[in-house]
């Protein structure tokens, strides 16, 4: 299956809230997304099949050359189909022409495969440090 990749659409708070849901587990809530993407993040990337919104990924960032990868999820039935390699893809390819020069992402040991081997990160060390 072949997704429709948009780069900076514009964004559905409910449904892109859905597919959080469907992907990630746990209670249905709306997130404000589309304040949140125009005011954090510099690109964000949606899958399409049809109309319907099967991946999404985005990039905060700092106001400089560094941004952070978050979200990457993919509708639970579309999985395993190189959509969400797709989306960081065309989401890299984005912020190289937004001038961005660094792009930082944080996973789980079980994404290794995915993020590194895939999507060609790097290994780096890091500190994480729970607030609440």
């Amino acid at each position: 299956m072949i997704a429709d990749l948009r780069i900076r659409f514009a964004v559905d708070d409910e449904e892109l809230s859905r597919l959080h849901t469907d992907a990630f587990g746990g209670d249905h809530v709306p997130s404000p997304w589309t304040a949140r993407l125009e005011r954090h993040s510099r690109s964000w990337v949606g899958a399409f099949v049809g109309n319907r919104l099967v991946g999404f990924v985005h990039a905060v960032w700092d106001g400089g050359r560094h941004a952070f990868l978050l979200d990457t999820v993919v509708a639970p039935d579309f999985q395993h189909q190189r959509i969400g390699t797709s989306l960081v893809a065309a989401l890299i390819g984005d912020l190289r022409e937004l001038g961005i020069e660094w792009l930082h992402v944080d996973y789980e040991p079980h994404l290794n495969s995915f993020y590194r081997d895939t999507c060609g990160f790097r290994t780096t060390d890091a500190g994480l440090l729970r607030l609440n």
